[in-house]
């Protein structure tokens, strides 16, 4: 098949080309030239912004078009409009946070998703993101006229992930010593492995797939415990796992999913489903997921390959854990 791919060249849409080279598809990369320059030898590639060069896929066509980094509807309702008489099917790479409401467990693809008063806002934050994304399926969708794919994923993790989210904890058990952990150890995550996704998603490319999907695995969800120990395992380290009530960091400034990857406070009602999506849909569909240890152990192989000195996106320094760890022990009366 010849696939066009929307971006290309960061994490899932690297993973996706690969997964798709590895299935001998005939890929074109459209992107701006910023990144990855390096990837991919002898790929076809047109280099330009989908905002303001979308005249340079005229009069070439495809069988499927990816889009992996739309977060504006205005950007999806320009590139359907150009690619609709291009391509037979158009994916969209959406995510969970479209959902309105994750209170509760099993909130499926049938959920109402959030709304944003102002449609042509195109500032991004925690509040517009999910109401956003959802408007950038609805672009989608309605340009494509039953053409569309929608995928959405819940974390994404592995190889290349830019954010550090995951990457954090297999990295920081890694290093052994006494580890800050908050929250408590029976904690359910739920998450999906970049190449699992990709892989799947260029599958459904080949059945020419159309519909909407929850891509959140994996097939058993692991305890946050369960993820720190294999961590320490597979990377043969042996540290010390200290639980840390999450009214304690909070109370000192730690904020969730960023300083304490992974976590949200699951006291908040709004948050009780969060780690809870159904994929059923996906499974039927074929979505398959791989061994957390897997994922735990290429996530390691590559951050230990990643530059020295490459800032983290995620997580706290090791002073800042240290002083935590000594203000926690303190107030319980505990000297180390």
């Amino acid at each position: 098949m010849r696939i066009l791919i929307l971006g290309g060249t960061r994490f899932l849409g690297r993973a996706i080309v690969e997964a798709a080279h590895a299935r001998d598809h005939d890929v074109t990369l459209f992107h701006r030239g910023e990144t990855g320059a390096d990837l991919f030898p002898g790929a076809n590639r047109i280099l330009g912004n989908r905002e303001t060069d979308l005249s340079l896929l005229e009069g070439r066509v495809w069988d499927a078009a990816v889009d992996t980094c739309a977060y504006l509807p205005r950007i999806v309702r320009l590139s359907t409009a150009a690619l609709a008489g291009a391509v037979q099917q158009y994916t969209f790479i959406s995510s969970i946070s479209v959902y309105d409401d994750v209170s509760r467990d099993g909130v499926d693809e049938s959920a109402s998703t959030g709304t944003i008063e102002d449609e042509t806002i195109e500032e991004i934050t925690g509040e517009t993101y999910g109401p956003l994304k959802a408007l950038c399926e609805k672009a989608a969708v309605e340009t494509m006229d039953g053409r569309a794919l929608i995928i959405r994923p819940g974390l994404i993790v592995g190889p290349n992930d830019p954010t550090d989210r995951f990457t954090y904890w297999p990295w920081r058990v890694s290093r052994g010593g006494e580890v800050l952990a908050p929250g408590t150890p029976n904690r359910r995550l739920q998450f999906i492995d970049v190449r699992d996704l990709a892989e799947w998603t260029v599958r459904l490319i080949e059945e020419g797939a159309t519909g909407t999907f929850n891509a959140a695995g994996p097939a058993e969800r692991p305890t946050m415990e369960e993820l720190l120990r294999l961590s320490a395992r597979v990377s043969g380290s042996d540290p010390k796992i200290t639980w840390v009530p999450w009214e304690f960091l909070a109370s000192r400034g730690i904020a969730e999913w960023s300083d304490m990857p992974l976590y949200v406070d699951e006291s908040k009602r709004e948050n009780g489903g969060f780690y809870a999506i159904t994929n059923d849909r996906a499974r039927a569909k074929g979505l398959t997921f791989r061994p957390v240890e897997e994922t735990v152990r290429a996530t390691l192989d590559w951050i230990g390959r990643r530059p020295a000195g490459t800032p983290w996106r995620a997580g706290i320094d090791a002073a800042r854990e240290r002083g935590l760890l000594e203000a926690w022990h303190l107030e319980k009366g505990e000297t180390k």
